[in-house]
């Protein structure tokens, strides 16, 4: 779409639900990008947002030939659909050679993603949100500071501002999402190779500007770069923030109760009982430990995001660091900055060119405060 003198691009968001929603504001309102939402909810499509750049309709994406049409001319298609669902947008973007990004934690999701782009034409970009995602930059990047490495240690958590309930938590994001996490088994290095471990495992405890947390393994937020980094380190992993507390009730309910297997209880368990809100703060805390020119040292990146207004919004810190994050690398992809075709990990992504991109700004905590205060 040309408008002036500028050209647009055409992107398709998949899936209308507050991230999707987030996603279309952030890109139309830049003026560079022309969205197309669809969903299989008009419910959901009702809800996003008016705006000249944005329009939706209604789409069931496992009629592959409507998917098909639905590609026909985009210059990339944006996944903020449940993982499960992930494997055929990814198949009909191979099938239409489109750029294709996502935000899955699914392992197994993405590692389906990575055998179809090995001959692509066009780039595929999974894990592109927050962790896995943004997570795996950062902590590529303090990796790249040092001769050799003893130890990552990468750690985030999506939590309420005002917990009040005996779990500590509210829902932030997709309720599907958080059981998978919960559930499926982690990946890890031990001792320089990668291992699979059990997700809930391995509480540990820290202080954050005077907060104490604790942390626990989940599923998917390491992402690829345990294969990139198989080899090169002796200890790596990823775990989940919580309030303390948390993590005791939630591994009776899923083993005393028997509920990761019966994960449709589960997850009805959670939409009905916890309440969501949009006033949650997003704490990222990552560590790497090695050695350069002879000396053991450690690096550490901390961050804390919060809620505020983006794109004429107000918007949750998940949803604005969700976003931003796709936002970002769709962004860097458009004007040249990554490849174009094949399979893209995050860590292959530079943290001085996400930080400066006008989304990855986001993640600059001067910038979110002054958000936060308008």
């Amino acid at each position: 779409m040309q408008t002036g003198d500028k050209i647009m691009k055409d992107v398709l968001v998949i899936g209308a639900g507050k991230i999707g929603g987030a996603i279309a504001a952030m890109l139309a309102d830049t003026g560079d990008y022309k969205v197309a939402v669809v969903d299989r909810s008009s419910e959901q499509l009702a809800n996003i947002d008016h705006h000249p750049a944005i329009s939706t309709a209604p789409l069931d994406i496992t009629d592959e030939a409507t998917l098909q049409a639905a590609l026909k001319g985009k210059f990339a298609v944006l996944s903020a659909a449940p993982f499960h669902l992930t494997g055929k947008i990814a198949e009909a973007a191979l099938k239409g050679q489109v750029h294709y990004l996502d935000l899955t934690e699914d392992v197994a999701s993405t590692r389906k993603i990575e055998a179809l782009a090995q001959n692509a034409e066009r780039a595929f970009i999974p894990q592109c949100g927050l962790a896995p995602g943004f997570i795996s930059i950062v902590a590529s990047d303090l990796a790249s500071r040092f001769d050799s490495l003893d130890s990552v240690r990468m750690r985030v958590g999506a939590l309420p501002q005002y917990p009040s309930n005996a779990l500590n938590y509210n829902l932030t994001w997709s309720t599907d999402g958080l059981i998978n996490e919960y559930i499926e088994p982690c990946d890890a290095i031990v001792e320089g190779k990668q291992v699979s471990v059990p997700a809930m495992e391995e509480r540990e405890e820290f202080s954050l500007d005077g907060v104490t947390y604790e942390a626990f393994n989940t599923s998917g937020g390491l992402g690829t770069l345990a294969k990139t980094l198989e080899g090169k380190v002796r200890t790596m992993n990823y775990r989940t923030i919580r309030y303390p507390g948390h993590q005791a009730i939630i591994k009776a309910l899923l083993n005393d109760f028997n509920l990761k297997n019966r994960r449709d209880v589960l997850k009805d368990l959670f939409e009905n009982a916890l309440p969501a809100t949009m006033q949650d703060v997003i704490v990222i805390f990552a560590t790497v430990c090695g050695w350069r020119e002879g000396r053991y040292l450690q690096e550490t990146y901390a961050n804390k995001i919060y809620a505020g207004m983006f794109a004429g919004r107000k918007m949750s810190a998940i949803q604005i660091t969700t976003a931003a994050g796709i936002a970002t690398i769709l962004d860097l992809l458009a004007h040249g900055r990554l490849s174009a075709k094949g399979f893209v990990r995050q860590e292959e992504i530079a943290l001085a060119d996400f930080l400066s991109n006008r989304f990855g700004k986001v993640y600059d905590p001067d910038l979110m405060r002054m958000r936060q205060a308008g």
